[in-house]
């Protein structure tokens, strides 16, 4: 059974992706939609089964360890000024308009906080196929909207943690905890950069590099992956540091090359679609009024947030825009955060589908709309 449900999701995401090139949208796009038609709220073909949801993590995890892969590190140190700012703007302008939303609706100011704070994730997976697919991922807007988008992850957490610490004060203390563990993180992760780099400059500077070394690769992926997540932060984020290390080493085109090919081939596929087949649309009307206020305020809060920051640091008013609109989409980040807010009792279900609303809305209608905004 578990090998005819696989079959499904790679015929979906298959005729999903050739009926949006033929539209001459993003394949993304039409995975995602046949995810949400062949899954549980629709056609209950396939169910997100634990099964598939590793296969789906393992597939945006080689989504964004390509993409460290494919990051020039020259270009993503100079870019770090500009990707803090527009990472600050990016959280900060969310969770004010998120505030203000929520209070307009009769939600108590720590509900809003909260609301804010889903608001401010940003899931760049959906970005990042997008940009890949056009050939813009190297782009300087690129490199910044991928810069900007851990930045936001990082203190997405430390603001979750904050805010559980005022809605369960026994939990103040994991606020610290959360914060050094950061910290530690990234430290791990410049040690092991420069240590890796160096090593294998030394040893494969002038020698044949094997296929093989692939392996090794993805090996440190998964292990950096593991550590990021248990360090509190998120498991894309060390793939993504994972890739940007293995960047500026002599193997980087071998280990992309083999990686590209497994992940296109099977698991990033699963992973759009098992993404659309976690979106029930029967709960989407239960509170649709405050679902499209969300979801313009999301857009919005990105525009500004990112897009004026953008500005604000140099680039040009397109640049600007297409920077704001890659850092729109929400996923798996905004999921993680509504979940915790529905275990703190902070999110009610009414709440909780129109958050639903936003992020499926928010990963449907980025891809389109940044393909079109660099042609």
């Amino acid at each position: 059974m578990f090998l005819l449900k696989l079959s499904i999701i790679l015929i979906a995401a298959e005729f999903g992706g050739y009926v949006c090139r033929k539209l001459k949208q993003p394949t993304v796009l039409g995975q995602l939609i046949m995810g949400i038609l062949i899954g549980p709220s629709l056609l209950g073909l396939v169910e997100p089964t634990e099964t598939f949801a590793h296969l789906s993590e393992l597939g945006v995890i080689l989504l964004m360890f390509i993409a460290g892969l494919e990051t020039d590190l020259n270009e993503m140190i100079e870019s770090g000024k500009s990707s803090t700012l527009i990472a600050l703007g990016g959280v900060a302008i969310p969770i004010l308009l998120g505030v203000g939303a929520s209070l307009l609706f009769g939600r108590t100011p720590i509900e809003g906080f909260f609301i804010g704070v889903i608001l401010s994730a940003t899931s760049v997976s959906i970005t990042v196929e997008t940009l890949r697919e056009i050939d813009k991922l190297k782009t300087k807007q690129g490199i910044t909207i991928l810069g900007a988008a851990v930045i936001d992850d990082v203190i997405g957490i430390v603001l979750l943690s904050l805010v559980t610490g005022f809605i369960k004060p026994s939990a103040t203390q994991g606020f610290l905890i959360v914060c050094v563990k950061i910290v530690a993180f990234f430290i791990l992760a410049i040690v092991a950069g420069i240590v890796i780099i160096r090593l294998s400059k030394k040893l494969f500077g002038s020698k044949i590099i094997s296929a093989r070394v692939a392996i090794v690769g993805l090996v440190f992926c998964l292990l950096m992956s593991f550590v990021s997540e248990e360090l509190g932060v998120a498991a894309i984020t060390g793939a993504y540091v994972a890739g940007i290390i293995l960047s500026a080493t002599p193997f980087r085109n071998k280990v992309s090359q083999r990686t590209q090919e497994l992940s296109y081939l099977l698991l990033t596929p699963i992973f759009f679609v098992v993404t659309g087949m976690k979106v029930d649309v029967t709960h989407l009307l239960d509170d649709w009024l405050f679902g499209v206020v969300l979801l313009v305020v999301a857009v919005i809060g990105k525009l500004l947030g990112c897009g004026v920051t953008a500005r604000l640091s140099g680039f040009d008013k397109k640049e600007s825009m297409q920077i704001g609109i890659g850092m729109i989409p929400r996923g798996e980040v905004a999921l993680i955060v509504t979940d915790i807010g529905l275990r703190l009792n902070v999110v009610p279900s009414g709440v909780f589908a129109a958050i639903i609303f936003m992020i499926l809305a928010t990963t449907v209608v980025t891809p389109p709309i940044l393909k079109n905004s660099f042609s």
